[in-house]
């Protein structure tokens, strides 16, 4: 049988909820998890965050992950940026576990994973506030600390290296 006669294989469609029971076992949702948590951001789902399908929109996840850090940040004591030295995101990665419907309410959890020269890396989990046992992303970023004037990469500033190893 040539492999153009060959039948497709079928697909495969996971069972509703497999997936939540899944990322309990999943490297990343396990490997972050173990980390010490380094802050707790509480939101709201927002009505406009929802598409088409009613819920949120995939990329509305990174506005929340976004305005964790911001909430983390804003807390950090001592000097985390200026003129010479900010934060850029350079990596993100996102695994959706199920949907977030509206009305929710959110916790995104930041652990701190990775502390380079320049860089930091967070894994991140975005969880109901009201039942930490649905997880609807886990994942992890990375922030680089550059200077804007030149575009180069300049040293992690000692706020954030300390807040993250306390």
């Amino acid at each position: 049988m040539s492999r153009s006669e060959q039948p497709a294989s079928p697909r495969r469609r996971a069972k509703p909820g497999a997936s939540a029971q899944a990322s309990a076992a999943s490297p990343a949702a396990s490997d972050s998890a173990a980390t010490p948590l380094l802050f707790t951001a509480s939101l709201a789902v927002r009505w406009r965050d929802l598409d088409a399908f009613n819920h949120v929109n995939n990329s509305v996840f990174l506005t929340y992950l976004e305005e964790a850090r911001l909430q983390w940040l804003k807390d950090v004591p001592g000097p985390w940026f200026d003129a010479h030295a900010m934060p850029v995101l350079a990596a993100s990665t996102l695994n959706y576990r199920r949907p977030i419907e509206w009305p929710a309410s959110l916790h995104v959890e930041l652990r701190c994973i990775r502390l380079g020269s320049s860089s930091v890396a967070l894994a991140h989990r975005i969880l109901d506030a009201g039942d930490a046992t649905h997880l609807y992303c886990d994942g992890e970023v990375t922030l680089v600390w550059m200077d804007p004037a030149s575009g180069r990469s300049v040293a992690l500033p000692e706020a954030i290296r300390s807040a993250c190893a306390a």
